[in-house]
């Protein structure tokens, strides 16, 4: 049972989705809570995405169980606010053995663990009009996966915590200096029972001995979008390349799996040089959402590479057959990630104020879980 804290006051700093989710699991509980954001709106990683909550990428354990947590949330935020999303599931494509011997084990170890099965290539074929039959021998699919138009759904979230929960949004106003219980713009300030730091790689600005000191790097990731399919084409699932299974821990109970990694070294070198993995997802308007590509690094070209791009098509024209491969948009996304393998980062840089960071490329797949199970732990709720 929720139980409602004591009357108290939160600001959360960022209004992408990791302060989304604090926002919400504060307000559930009672809290006061008002979010300030640098922009006039969210326009970094937490738009920049396939929109894909992804449990089926997170090993067995505490992260899988937060994936789940986060989907369950999520189906109840756009249930309540009418928001698109859509339970397609997932589909991994295998066109050699190597590929689907690492499915067949990942399957068999999550028997009676997660809804995952193998496909035949004629079940996967009912499953999926976009895919290319050439060589295919069949795939993985996972029931669990969800996907939302997560730049959408960020830019409306506000509006629904503001009326569902009261919660406030100071919006274009960029927080440059916090010591508790103050947190300062300029010359304004504010002031809470407690802060939370929520702000992506910003808050490299704002505590950056922290940033320096605890194994932190940051990831730029290139994407696309291609056109709105023709006479209402639809993927189904969302489709992953071989290469997929060699970027998500979760796969990592496969015993093949450095096989597949050899084989991947030995006939695709670039793709590992670049982190290139292949995805697709569909949304509602039936656009689809390529990529995509890992640089590591603490600063960045700020030009994409036209051949990255290309890398990626020629790769998902290797599983997919679309109507239509206009391209309307392409952009890139940067993101803190951890360089020590820890999938998030909580830190208390003085009392009353908590840093949240460090997840990485899957916001969208743990933010609302992993809010839910730092705020609870904190006032002893559940």
């Amino acid at each position: 049972m929720l139980q409602l804290m004591p009357y108290k006051n939160a600001i959360v700093i960022g209004a992408g989705i990791l302060g989304l989710a604090t926002a919400r699991s504060l307000a559930v509980r009672g809290y006061k809570v008002t979010v300030f954001e640098r922009n006039e709106k969210c326009v970094g990683a937490s738009i920049r995405n396939f929109g894909m909550i992804w449990p089926v990428g997170q090993p067995n354990g505490v992260l899988y169980e937060r994936a789940l947590r986060s989907r369950s949330i999520w189906k109840e935020i756009c249930t309540g606010t009418g928001l698109w999303f859509d339970e397609v599931g997932s589909l991994h494509l295998a066109y050699s053995n190597a590929e689907f011997n690492v499915m067949q084990e990942f399957a068999e170890v999550n028997k009676n663990k997660r809804p995952v099965k193998i496909l035949t290539k004629d079940e996967t074929q009912k499953k999926t009009q976009a895919v290319n039959q050439k060589d295919l021998l069949g795939s993985l699919y996972s029931k669990d996966d969800m996907l939302v138009e997560a730049r959408v759904a960020i830019e409306k979230m506000p509006a629904y915590l503001t009326e569902r929960y009261g919660v406030e949004f100071k919006f274009n106003t960029a927080i440059n200096f916090i010591d508790h219980p103050h947190v300062s713009s300029g010359e304004q300030s504010w002031s809470a029972d407690e802060i939370y730091v929520c702000s992506g790689a910003d808050f490299e600005t704002l505590y950056p001995e922290i940033f320096a000191s605890n194994g932190f790097t940051k990831c730029k990731l290139q994407m696309m979008r291609l056109v709105a399919q023709e006479n209402n084409f639809r993927i189904g699932p969302a489709l992953c390349g071989g290469l997929s299974l060699t970027h998500y821990k979760s796969f990592e109970v496969a015993s093949s799996l450095p096989a597949l990694k050899k084989l991947y070294a030995e006939t695709m070198p670039d793709y590992l040089k670049w982190g290139i993995h292949v995805m697709v997802s569909q949304n509602e308007t039936g656009e689809l959402t390529i990529g995509d590509s890992h640089e590591y690094g603490l600063v960045f070209d700020p030009f994409d590479k036209q051949f990255i791009n290309q890398l990626i098509v020629d790769y998902l024209k290797k599983f997919a057959v679309f109507k239509n491969w206009q391209m309307i948009q392409s952009w890139h996304g940067i993101y803190p990630k951890r360089t020590n393998g820890e999938t998030e980062f909580i830190h208390h840089p003085q009392k009353g104020v908590t840093i949240i960071n460090g997840i990485g490329g899957a916001g969208m797949t743990l933010s609302f879980g992993l809010a839910e199970e730092i705020i609870a732990s904190k006032n002893g709720t559940v």
